[in-house]
């Protein structure tokens, strides 16, 4: 059983960063795994996703400087730094992998197993 843990949201600053952690557990091999956000009344959105070999990475903020996406497969564990973070940032992040290990897709039903979430307040 593939379980995703999540770690390190919490309520921010505007202008602040976070550091959020994924564990994953339950399987060998590296895959590529991906962080949503679901904000109040709105619907999950891709954040961004990086490969099984922790080279491809996908994010629109990471390519404006604000997100980094990274992982470490020996402790099976990928991470989204988060800086400059605007209120609008607000919202609960997740986790998610699949199968797959090249490109991460940007559509939640590409993904089998998610993590619980965890959330990021940021106050103006």
């Amino acid at each position: 059983q593939v379980q995703l843990v999540e770690s390190g949201g919490g309520s921010v600053q505007a202008g602040g960063s976070v550091t959020l952690s994924c564990a994953a557990s339950g399987r060998t091999g590296t895959f590529a795994m991906a962080w949503f956000r679901q904000a109040p009344g709105k619907e999950r959105e891709f954040v961004g996703g990086i490969a099984g070999d922790g080279v491809g990475r996908w994010c629109r903020e990471c390519a404006k400087g604000r997100f980094n996406i990274s992982r470490d497969n020996a402790k099976n564990t990928v991470y989204l730094q988060m800086n400059s973070l605007k209120p609008e940032d607000t919202a609960v992040y997740y986790c998610a992998t699949g199968w797959t290990t090249g490109r991460p897709q940007e559509y939640t039903s590409a993904y089998d197993y998610w993590g619980q979430g965890t959330q990021v307040t940021v106050s103006s």
